[in-house]
């Protein structure tokens, strides 16, 4: 197996390159990791650094230009086939983040050993879901809590259809079925908060110690941010992982997509509704009201819902209507969005 292999190089990403960038002069190559003015790269015949490309995160394919061996060029970027993003924080500007480019699975990282965050978990599972590729919920540190049967069964509950594993770096629990989730090929991001045990994780899939790993503060669970940088590893097998930093926040990026697949048992109801505006308040004939007084639709998971759409719906106005336009919103996004704009003007009403 050639480095180009070791990084995730399948014929399928062979196919994808070739088709977008038919001059044979240039190779491929993967960013393993990106730093301030520079990217490490994969190349077919071994890792090179070259000067940063602005379009260029880890987990890209690009174009390099190998003319003058001595000082190779990345010329391009193959469009992502997968990407993860979230909008950056504190950006009045609302722009995306790119937290992982061209992954097959996102591993959504839980530690057991402090209180599970809902809102966290259903924000990442919708960026997850949003982004093309498989989301995996992976709880660690299951050696530390004595809420083991309690924390799993929450979980798998919010989880929904998405797969659940529980691992423990420390007693090597669960590592065999996760790395068989990840096949020959295939590229795995964990993503979770700073402390959650990703790195640890990742020298445990490894089997020797790749990434720096830090203490937790025992008063609110943190860690601090051991991984500075994004950065793929092989792993044993032929999969590739990508550990990352620890995220301290999660606001959603033009995740509409990942919205309505996280939440379909909700958004299947406003059918039910008798009136094809209702806002789902005090309305009559409301079917969201009238699951959420029967217990069908929990509380919590219909206020998460609405915060989030909210939040998007907030982005899409805050951006340009040529934009809009070009992403096409269809129907019922427009009449989500109606619904949202008229919901806000009543709250805001002046008298």
């Amino acid at each position: 197996m050639n480095i180009l292999q070791q990084y995730g190089y399948t014929q399928r990403v062979s196919a994808h390159f070739t088709s977008h960038f038919p001059d044979t002069d240039l190779n491929p190559a993967r960013v393993i990791r990106v730093d301030r003015g520079r990217i490490r790269l994969a190349a077919e015949h071994g890792i090179l650094i070259v000067a940063a490309h602005q379009d260029a995160t880890t987990g890209d394919w690009v174009a390099l230009d190998l003319s003058e061996p001595d000082h190779p060029v990345v010329v391009g970027v193959m469009p992502r086939l997968t990407v993860v993003q979230r909008k950056k924080a504190y950006d009045p500007i609302a722009e995306p983040q790119v937290l992982a480019a061209n992954v097959d699975i996102v591993g959504i990282v839980v530690p057991i050993d402090r209180p599970i965050s809902a809102n966290r978990l259903d924000r990442t599972l919708v960026a997850a879901r949003d982004s093309g590729a498989t989301p995996l919920v992976i709880l660690t540190k299951a050696d530390l809590s004595n809420r083991f049967d309690s924390v799993v069964a929450e979980t798998v509950e919010r989880a929904g259809s998405v797969g659940v594993v529980t691992t423990s770096a420390e007693t090597g629990d669960g590592l065999d079925e996760l790395l068989t989730r990840a096949k020959p090929g295939q590229t795995m991001v964990l993503l979770g908060p700073s402390g959650a045990g990703k790195s640890s994780l990742a020298n445990a899939l490894v089997g020797r110690a790749v990434q720096n790993t830090g203490a937790v503060r025992a008063a609110d669970g943190r860690g601090k941010h051991t991984t500075t940088a994004r950065e793929l590893i092989p792993l044993p097998g032929g999969a590739v992982l990508m550990d990352t930093p620890g995220l301290r926040g999660f606001a959603l990026w033009e995740a509409e997509d990942g919205l309505d697949t996280s939440f379909e048992d909700v958004e299947n109801l406003f059918a039910g509704c008798r009136f094809t505006d209702c806002q789902h308040g005090p309305e009559p004939g409301c079917a969201v009201q009238e699951a959420l007084a029967g217990g069908a639709l929990e509380q919590r998971r219909w206020l998460s819902y609405q915060k989030m759409e909210r939040e998007l719906a907030s982005l899409r106005r805050r951006q340009t209507p040529t934009r809009n336009h070009a992403r096409g919103l269809n129907s019922r996004q427009r009449a989500k969005e109606e619904v949202l704009d008229r919901d806000y003007r009543n709250r805001f009403r002046q008298p």
